[in-house]
């Protein structure tokens, strides 16, 4: 058949239209990605009136808890002023000196206090406030998305809203929390700093804020070209997720295809995109570091100089001023850095927030509109004057003035070949689109245009059964019960719904493989139902269509994927509940529909026929009677009549599914603790590991290297700087200015010196994290998709959740190896050096405050950043769970729409967001009071050195330039240590991620394949296939799929495997593509066992269709050639493999033709049909030896299916190539050579082959497969 009609109707929303537009969009999409500021106050607007009222007591919390080091810093002057005068003798009286000591030290100890109060109201309420706020915006998004009209959710990617609420909402999460409370804090400790500054000495003030505007200028040079870096990253993040989602989400068919290589390197580009970005980031996040500690450290420079030459000409009094002035200046410096880093996480959270309110301020679609009892869905419903085309093409019709009247009550059914708009019309109906002039073309029910109904009013009127069902993760009982949400059942108790399920079930003839799994309505189905068989899940999505009683009924292929037993019983439920409603059938196989009361025949997208099934075949030489004939099975001709128990036969004959149980495949849990071979590593082994695999950036590693020891020596000289400064102050005369002038200039060569080491700290630490990133990203893509079927089986190794690890782990791993790596190793070469220079200036005060404060220090440290860890590790599992069901959700989103599910689904993701909120808050109340000791808790430790200090000055056995060289150095250290632990969740976190990738590479080397590649095939012929013997059960399922199972099948043949649903036919094709490995026997290829081949080899001779199709995004061509190694295949071979499948007309009537872009979201560019054909285009294309077709045919209207059989039973002719065909329709497999019939075996655990032969052998027969022939027979 000839096939031009215009694009299907879901193609349209995917496709490009040209270039011009592709342009605009692109520069639609950069406008878009230009965060405003302001989007961060909108964040915090998602908090209630109580967060609010947190913010607020927050606020004034950190800005007074931020006003205790301003205050510190005049008590620190006045006691340096004290300690001079009492080395200088200004203070004779000892016991003076101790009272002044006891009072300061007291104040320092209230500071304390005052401090951990102030910062644990602070940080608590931060922490509740970013924890709401984050789960309110991650809802908000979610209800969002599933108000958008279906031509904006049509581009966006499972893996696009993955990556949204899992690494952009913990981004904003993160910019709220503690971050906050620092950064009020230090805006509240500029300000008091600047005020004491001012007030005791304006001049030194205003030149030691000198370094601050160079460090502004720096800062608002580079901030921009680091975000806008940051944007690109976060861009290409996004488009390799959606790339991986795609993969993993069709992970079988990439196996089958061999296009693990192709398709890794599409991933590869863009991650390796995505690092040159991070790696752009790199200099600019050195020029960043380095003038903030140049102008720390020229700070003391510049201030002591001229603070000593104020104090020389007596325009300052004493050292207590210049102390006061100078360190509230420096503490402003300091602080600066901590101030970035949450204004840097702010700024990283207007960016995250651009894809959330991309979707929250999108257009949304009116759900208000009349509802029973004002109106009826018992009512005619027609479709008048319908010219439709899809907002992307306006220039394409789908449906060019088309008409038509579903009468109330009866059953109307829609035929036509694949892409004429029958999938349109129950778009239409659906409400999925809209059409774009309602005065002159209307869909109406009764006399109310549908438009002006209620949205989910309306969808709860029509029960919808789609050519692929699409099921839950979730339990069959609650799978089914979605069907009574919006109706008047669906407050019943648990039980009743129970039997409402049961009742739905037992009548679309699901009970008799429900009730015989181990857990019954309680199981599980897996992802996408991917644990039942095709016409399993079928079943139980016609169950669930049917027990909400629905008005109307609408049946899009609803029995393509259920066995020829099984569908007769569903066609006589189905008959049973269409009475009294009104029922739109849209069906390939015409027996289904030739009962319906009118038939009307669609070419594209125009009425060519209608009447009842006689009617229509009077019409010898009209489109319906063609697809009649195209479907009809030929019968031996005999006299012989039927035996009498033929009108029972079927019920018992047919009664031939396989125990049920088998087919859910409860595979087991892929944990960590699964794997016999790999044993956990701990920090520094995975530290290693990084080092060694990295090897080749060994300049990065030696540049952190050395800048950590520089930056980290550079404390401890500081000290002894400082203490010879504050020496400098009980000089006179010219040796007072001679030291000044040597002192200072030591401080600015330091000053310089640091800015060397962060520059390449910065530099290097920004490189070798964008590139072990990249590194890790790969190795975990890489050494994942590299992994057997049964894996993906796993309940933890869903699409959702490896999608979750491979966006969190790489990136924890490369930031480990950056910046929070470096600090830490700075943090050790600061506590190493400052203890070294303490003990040698004075041992007695250093172990006094190292066995006393610097312990507590660490302990406390220790603790708060475990329960920082455990935190972070909860949060991510919690969110991790519900970015599984929220992706899952998405991806369904048209089931969602039709099952009302909108409110269920939001309901479930709001629980699972406030339980994480509650248990969090719990955690928080304790971990916020940990975090706020820990950040006051240097006051306490302060007051203890100054009055322990002060006794040894006063006893005279220290000098004051030993106290304060011992002073710094060990306060300076305590804050190394604290920042050694601070890198603590980061250390972890990377540790357990780098242990999941070493891990996934055990697994991978296990199982690599170690067999050889044996010599091609050199016969014309098929491969011959033989299974010897063969059990096979699904992983850790107790009850065997089939045992001992024989079958041989020449070379060159055409065979069929047909019986009921669940019944083994499915797992043979499994067997045969090696998904799974048998427990027993042997499966043969060309006679030798398959398992002597490495997989690579042995998948390129073969070529599978499967029963629901998988196409990728990009163009027609590339989805062809996928997984061919060479791809620059003739433009006349690939034609001619679609001309065999009967889908080139098609391709060609569109405006880029082979060129044509498939988009993001392939499920809705092309109709089933035209999918279905692609893929068996794809499969021919590849020339095997042994083609497997599972239901390839099923979605294809009769016509086409006509021709797509004629070329398959062409090429089966040649015998260059061995088919086998797994098929309901049995039209379709009639001229095979040999025919196998599946079914359970007598003792009903497994199944076997009851019979064998070619069509009119088993015919002969009258045994089961002649009960199928009867069972579809077209003229009874």
């Amino acid at each position: 058949m000839n096939e031009k009609t215009p694009p299907t109707a879901d193609q349209a929303s995917s496709q490009k239209v040209d270039k011009t537009a592709q342009v605009n969009d692109d520069t639609k999409a950069e406008e878009k990605t230009k965060a405003p500021i302001g989007n961060y106050w909108r964040i915090l607007s998602y908090g209630s009136g109580g967060e609010h009222a947190l913010i607020l007591g927050a606020f004034f919390a950190s800005a007074a808890s931020g006003v205790a080091m301003p205050l510190m810093n005049i008590v620190f002057g006045n006691l340096t002023g004290t300690f001079n005068s009492y080395a200088t003798g200004d203070i004779q009286d000892t016991g003076d000196f101790n009272s002044t000591l006891n009072r300061y030290s007291l104040y320092i100890f209230l500071l304390f206090i005052g401090k951990f109060v102030l910062c644990y109201i602070s940080m608590f309420c931060f922490r509740v406030v970013s924890l709401r706020v984050s789960a309110a915006l991650r809802l908000s998004y979610m209800e969002s998305l599933f108000r958008q009209t279906v031509a904006k959710l049509d581009v966006v990617s499972a893996g696009t809203v993955s990556n949204t609420i899992t690494s952009s909402a913990n981004t904003i999460q993160v910019s709220i929390s503690d971050r906050l409370a620092y950064f009020f804090q230090s805006v509240s400790l500029i300000i008091a700093a600047y005020i004491i500054a001012f007030v005791y000495s304006w001049k030194l003030t205003l030149i030691s804020s000198a370094q601050l505007l160079f460090v502004l200028v720096v800062y608002s040079i580079t901030t921009p070209a680091i975000l806008k870096s940051l944007q690109r990253v976060e861009k290409t993040d996004a488009k390799h997720a959606s790339v991986a989602s795609e993969i993993f989400s069709s992970i079988r068919t990439v196996f089958a295809l061999g296009a693990e290589l192709s398709l890794s390197k599409k991933y590869y580009s863009l991650v390796d995109e995505s690092g040159r970005y991070g790696e752009r980031l790199s200099p600019f996040i050195g020029f960043q570091l380095m003038p903030m500690f140049f102008a720390m450290f020229s700070t003391f420079a510049l201030a002591f100089w001229a603070g000593l030459k104020f104090y020389y000409e007596g325009s300052i009094a004493n050292v207590n001023t210049v102390i006061i002035a100078f360190f509230s200046v420096l503490i402003v410096v300091s602080i600066l850095g901590q101030v970035v880093q949450p204004v840097m996480n702010i700024m990283k959270a207007v960016t995250a927030s651009v894809p959330f309110f991309d979707i929250i301020d999108s257009e949304r679609t009116s759900v208000d509109g009349k509802r029973a009892p004002e109106v009826s869905a018992h009512e005619d419903l027609e479709l008048k004057g319908v010219t439709f085309a899809y907002p992307t093409r306006p220039g394409v019709q789908v449906l060019d003035n088309f008409n038509v009247r579903f009468q109330k009550g009866k059953t109307t059914a829609l035929v036509g070949p694949s892409g004429s708009g029958k999938s349109t019309i129950v778009g239409l109906l659906e409400r999925w689109y809209s059409l774009d002039d309602p005065q002159t073309r209307t869909i109406s029910c009764g006399q109310h245009n549908i438009d002006s109904l209620a949205l989910k009013w309306w969808r709860s009127q029509i029960g919808l059964v789609q050519q692929e069902p699409f099921l839950f993760n979730d339990t069959i009982l609650n799978n089914v019960a979605f069907g009574l949400l919006g109706t008047e059942w669906e407050d019943y108790s648990e039980d009743k719904k129970l039997e409402l399920v049961k009742e739905a079930c037992k009548e679309s003839y699901a009970d008799e493989f429900v009730e015989k799994l181990p857990q019954g309505y309680s199981t599980k189905v897996g992802e996408s139902g991917i644990k039942l068989s095709g016409g399993q899940r079928q079943r139980l999505a016609i169950a669930r269509s049917i027990v909400r009683r629905p008005a109307i009924l609408i049946l899009d292929e609803a029995t393509s994927s259920i066995d020829i037993r099984s569908e007769a019983v569903v066609q006589k439920a189905l008959d049973r509940v269409s009475r009294e409603r009104t029922t739109i059938v849209i069906a390939h196989r015409l027996a289904t529909i030739r009962k319906a009361d009118h038939i009307v025949v669609l070419r594209s997208g125009t009425k060519v026929e209608e009447g009842t099934h006689e009617e229509l075949l009077l019409n010898e030489d009209g489109l319906y009677s063609g697809l009649v004939r195209a479907q009809q099975i030929q019968e031996e001709a005999t006299d012989e009549p039927a035996a009498s128990s033929t009108s029972s036969a079927p019920a018992d004959l047919m009664r031939t599914h396989s125990t049920a149980a088998r087919s859910v495949a409860e595979t087991r849990h892929e944990g960590e603790s699964n794997s016999p071979t790999y044993k956990k590593r701990g920090f520094l082994r995975s530290v290693g590991f990084l080092l060694v695999e990295q090897r080749k950036k060994w300049i990065y590693m030696l540049l952190i290297l050395i800048g950590a020891m520089g930056a980290g020596g550079s404390f401890a000289l500081q000290s002894w700087f400082f203490a010879k400064l504050i020496e400098v102050f009980t000089f006179v005369g010219q040796r007072l200015l001679n030291a000044r002038d040597h002192w200072s200039l030591m401080f600015f060569i330091l000053a310089l010196a640091n800015a060397a080491f962060y520059g390449a700290i910065g530099y290097a630490g920004g490189m070798l994290s964008a590139s072990t990133s990249a590194m890790a990203r790969r190795d975990y893509f890489a050494n994942t998709i590299r992994q057997p079927v049964p894996y993906f089986d796993g309940e933890d190794n869903s699409s959702g959740d490896i999608m979750s690890r491979l966006s969190s782990d790489p990136k924890q791993i490369g930031e480990l190896m950056g910046l929070n790596g470096a600090f830490p190793l700075i943090s050790i070469f600061n506590l190493l050096s400052c203890m070294i220079i303490s003990f040698y200036f004075g041992w007695k005060l250093t172990i006094v405050i190292v066995f006393a404060a610097v312990p507590l220090l660490l302990v406390c440290q220790f603790i708060k950043f475990n329960n920082e860890f455990k935190f972070e590790e909860m949060n991510a599992n919690v969110f991790s769970s519900s970015s599984a069901f929220a992706t899952e959700s998405i991806a369904a989103f048209r089931t969602v729409s039709s099952l009302t599910m909108e409110d269920t689904i939001i309901a479930k993701y709001s629980k699972l967001l406030s339980d994480q909120v509650a248990a969090s808050t719990k955690r928080a109340s304790y971990a916020m009071l940990v975090n706020a000791f820990c950040d006051s808790v240097e006051l306490a430790a302060m007051a203890l050195t100054f009055w322990y200090g002060g006794r040894l000055l006063g006893s005279r056995e220290y000098e004051p330039t030993q106290f304060f060289v011992i002073y710094v150095a060990i306060i300076q250290g305590s804050i190394a240590a604290g920042q050694f632990f601070s890198a603590a969740p980061s250390i972890v976190t990377a540790t357990a991620s780098a242990n999941r990738i070493l891990r996934l590479r055990t697994l991978g080397l296990n199982n690599s394949s170690t067999q050889q590649d044996l010599p091609p095939s050199t016969s014309n012929l098929g491969s011959s296939i033989e299974l010897d013997r063969v059990s096979f059960q699904y992983p850790t399922r107790d009850v065997p799929t089939f045992q001992n199972l024989s079958l041989s099948i020449p070379a060159g043949s055409f065979a069929a495997f047909v019986g009921p649903s669940g019944c083994g036919k499915t797992s043979v094709i499994s067997l045969l593509e090696r998904f799974y490995e048998p427990l027993s026997g042997t499966v043969k290829l060309d006679g030798a066992d398959v398992r002597d081949s490495s997989l690579p080899t042995y998948r390129r001779s073969l070529s599978l269709v499967a029963q629901e199709p998988k196409l990728f995004s990009g163009t027609i061509r590339e989805n062809l050639v996928l997984g061919i190694e060479d791809q620059d295949i003739p433009d006349d071979r690939v034609h001619q493999a679609c001309r065999d499948a009967e889908i080139h007309d098609f391709i060609i009537s569109l405006p880029d033709g082979y060129g044509t872009e498939l988009g993001i979201n392939t499920a809705t560019a092309l109709s089933g049909g035209q999918k279905q054909r692609l893929c068996l285009a794809r499969a021919l294309l590849r020339r095997p030896k042994l083609l497997l077709l599972d239901e390839a045919t099923s979605s294809l209207d009769s016509q086409s299916e006509r021709l797509v059989q004629q070329a398959i039973e062409r090429l089966a002719g040649q015998r260059s190539m061995t088919v086998v065909a797994v098929a309901h329709r049995l039209a379709t497999i009639q001229k095979a050579d040999v025919i196998f019939v599946f079914g359970e075996s007598e003792v009903g655990v497994g199944a076997k082959i009851l019979e064998r032969g070619s069509h009119s052998e088993l015919l002969r027969k009258r045994g089961a497969y002649w009960q199928m022939c009867q069972a579809q027979a077209l003229d009874r």
